[in-house]
Order: C-alpha cells, then structure tokens, then sequence
C-alpha cells in the first residue's frame, strides 16, 4: 500500500488529487493507520487535495511532496467547533486547518503549499466587524495551530491565504519553525504570519513573511481568566518580513509574562513598526531580557516602539487605559525592563526614529540602544507611532522617550531629522554617549530636549 514502511500514501485512502472531491476522510484514515502502529509520515504526492480541518496524532509527519497543495474547505461546517484560545482568551473557536492538542512530535514539512483560501472568510470577518451581525459565531479557524504540544516542527512550506493567523502554538514546548514562506494578502484582517502564546523553547529560522498585520507576535494570555503561563526562551533569526503591522511584535496580550527573547539577523522592510512592545493597565504581566541585535529595516513608520496605553480590544478605551496621571502599582500593572537593542540601520522612517512611553507609576527601565543609525524619510506624512489615545501624529521625529528610567544611547545617528533628534520627558538616569543629529533644520534647535530629567 505504502510506499516504504512508515509511510502512508494518502491516495492509497482514496483522496482525490484534482482537488474536486472533498478528501477529509482520507487524512483521517491515513492518520489513523499511522497512528494505530505508533506513527509514520502521512504522504502527499503532487496534486492538489481539496479537504476540511485535519486533525493531527502524535509521532506523525505530514509531508508535501513539491507540487502537492492542500487545498483548505470555505465551507464553514468542514470545521468543528473546539475549545482553544483566541486573542489571549480561552473560548469556542473554529478548528484550525491542521490542529493537534496535547501530542508529542508531530511535524508538518515538505515542499508543498497550504493554502487556507481565505477569501471568504476574511468577508464574513469584515462584515461581522462592520455590521455586528452573527455572519461568524466562532472565531475564524487558523492555517496550523497546536494546543500543549511538545516536539514540533514546521519546515519548508510555503503557506498563503490564511483565514486568520497563520501558525499558532498555545502553551507549546520545543517548537521548531524553518525556512517557511507566508504570504497573506496586505489587507487580509489580522492574518499574522507567526504568533507565539504562552508557549517555550522555540526556534524560528529562515522564514519571509509577507502578511496583512503583524509577522512575528509574541503573547501570553490576557486579563480575562487566562491562565498566567509565560512565552519564554524565543530565538528568531534570518528571517526577512515584507509587509505587515510590524516586524517583531510583542503583546499586547502578555499577562503571563514575556522573558528570554533573541532576536538578530533580520530584515523589515515595510512592515510599519520595526521593533513593538505594547501592553497596557490590567494586562499585569512582565516583558524582560529581550535582545534584538543586526536588523535592517526599511520603509517603516517607527523602527522601535514600546508603550504602555495600547487601546486595541475590550477594555482599551476605559479611562484606567488611556489616563496619563498616577494610579497604584498592582498586579494589573505591565513592566518592561532589560530590552537591549544593537546594530540597527533603518531607512526611510516617516513618524519617529523610537517611541517609548511608560506609565507614570512604572517606567520602561533599563533599556539600551547601541550602534543605532536612522535615518528619516526625504518625503513622508505625520502618523501615529503608537496606536495609544492623546498623542499626536508625528513626521521625522527623532527618539521621544516618557516616563522611563535607566536609558542608554550609544553611538546612535539620526539623519534628516526635524526638531530635537533625543527627546526624554520624565526621566531618571538618561545617558548619551557619542549620539549624532544630522539635520538641515534650524541649528539653534537642541540636540537633546530634557524635561524633568534627573
């Protein structure tokens, strides 16, 4: 039946490689044989196989041939209705396209095409949003996503037209992701490429993104009853992301907490904000020990942002949000702390060379920026460098940092800046050492603009 011993033809379980006939119940039998003698790989020849949601077992490899495209069901009852997680909160969703809970060493690889034919769902999406009708009951499904598994790989694929998130792991352990291509079209709604959720030990290596937000997300969970499990000991490297609503994002779901962060060799070009970090009050929860180091970024509005009054999402436009005075320091109250961000050259930035913004009552601390070289758009118009109420839109800034604490700068450039290329407001211990502006504006403006620094 099989081609050698451990592999399991899926043609041998009667799927139609045309892409006419639903093959569901092929990939559930050819699952299932692996499974029943302890696992094996699924095979997928050349062809392309029109299925419904593929649910996986433990010890199984799902390989794609080159030439081989699974072809993923618009129809909504091809997707069962599973308890899982969804923006940080556990709930009903739609299963994914291929999903596992609670396996050990399963793999998707090859050099095959997942294609999760988005399109529709991405309309139901728009019109929920737009009209607040019950078009989607369930959060749309994700392309792959895995709940407490551990020994995962995702390798050499290319995977498009995800309905929502791409690639998911939820409190995960020793995930590899490698040398995979995403590419969702640039106004498909929140199709993320990679989001991490309270999960550990993962390796992300090789990758181009190219996607309709965020390329890489980091979480862990959010205020409303999820349990408190942090996303912890992340490598990210050689991966180019093209498009998006950021390079490297962490939060705003992170009330678990977020440490052990390496992130280097990469490039970002238009992906709107390089480096993220963005939480705010009641999400409670620590982001600590992140290195970022060796990035080009291009065309982007801001390359480092980290901010404390994100407004996305339920609760976002509560005054404990958005009020900039003092309130008591508890466990609802976001840290940021020990970020370390080197060798950095961006190009092209329309808003602002860095945007840091703590709370009043917890300040970004002990943040470094070394060998930093910005240099600002020739054309551009003012945007938003945060998504945050009561601030501005900016054009050609250079770093605006408030409230923070132990902060800096060395051997950081600005070029073609306009007003002050560092300005720090409610500071403590900000240290600058053989900073640069290079500007043609006036030469009576400062350099460094200081308010209520100590």
């Amino acid at each position: 039946m099989s081609n050698f011993i451990g592999c399991f033809n899926i043609l041998d379980y009667g799927a139609d490689r045309e892409g006419v006939n639903l093959c569901t119940d092929a990939f559930k039998a050819a699952i299932k044989g692996a499974a029943e003698v302890g696992g094996g790989t699924v095979y997928i020849p050349a062809g392309i196989y029109l299925t419904g949601s593929i649910k996986l077992e433990s010890n199984i490899n799902i390989y794609l041939d080159p030439g081989a495209t699974l072809l993923f069901s618009t129809n909504i009852k091809d997707y069962p209705v599973i308890f899982s997680r969804w923006e940080g909160v556990e709930r009903e969703v739609y299963q994914s396209c291929i999903y596992g809970e609670k396996l050990e060493n399963v793999s998707i690889t090859g050099y095959g095409v997942l294609n999760g034919q988005g399109i529709p769902w991405w309309e139901l999406y728009r019109s929920f949003r737009k009209h607040n009708n019950n078009a989607l009951e369930y959060p749309r499904p994700k392309l792959i996503s895995f709940d407490e598994c551990s020994r995962v790989l995702i390798q050499n694929l290319k995977l498009i037209n995800s309905p929502s998130w791409t690639i998911n792991p939820i409190c995960c352990d020793n995930v590899t992701i490698d040398n995979i291509t995403v590419k969702n079209p640039g106004d498909s709604p929140t199709t993320d490429a990679i989001d991490l959720d309270s999960s550990r030990n993962i390796r992300i290596s090789n990758c181009q993104l190219d996607v309709g937000d965020d390329c890489i997300v980091i979480k862990s969970g959010t205020e409303e009853g999820t349990k408190r499990v942090p996303c912890e000991n992340i490598t990210i490297t050689n991966c180019t992301m093209l498009h998006g609503h950021g390079g490297v994002v962490i939060g705003s779901e992170m009330s678990g907490g977020v440490r052990n962060v390496v992130i280097s060799n990469c490039i970002f070009e238009g992906t709107d904000r390089g480096i993220r970090i963005k939480s705010r009050r009641r999400r409670g929860g620590v982001v600590e020990d992140i290195r970022v180091n060796n990035i080009i970024m291009k065309d982007v509005i801001s390359p480092i942002i980290m901010h404390m009054f994100y407004y996305c999402g339920p609760g976002g436009t509560d005054k404990y949000t958005w009020d900039k005075d003092d309130y008591p320091i508890n466990d609802q109250t976001p840290i940021f702390r020990r970020i370390h961000i080197s060798n950095i050259t961006a190009r092209e930035v329309s808003s602002a060379a860095g945007y840091l913004y703590g709370l009043p009552e917890m300040p970004i601390e002990d943040i470094t920026f070394d060998n930093i070289d910005i240099h600002m758009a020739n054309d551009s118009l003012p945007a938003l460098p945060a998504m945050m109420e009561g601030i501005e839109a900016l054009n050609k800034k250079g770093f605006y940092c408030k409230n923070v604490k132990d902060i800096y700068f060395n051997n950081v450039s600005i070029i073609n800046h306009e007003g002050s290329a560092f300005t720090v407001e409610n500071g403590e211990n900000i240290e600058f050492i053989k900073c640069r502006s290079k500007s043609s504006q006036n030469p009576e403006v400062p350099v460094f603009d200081l308010k209520n620094v100590l």
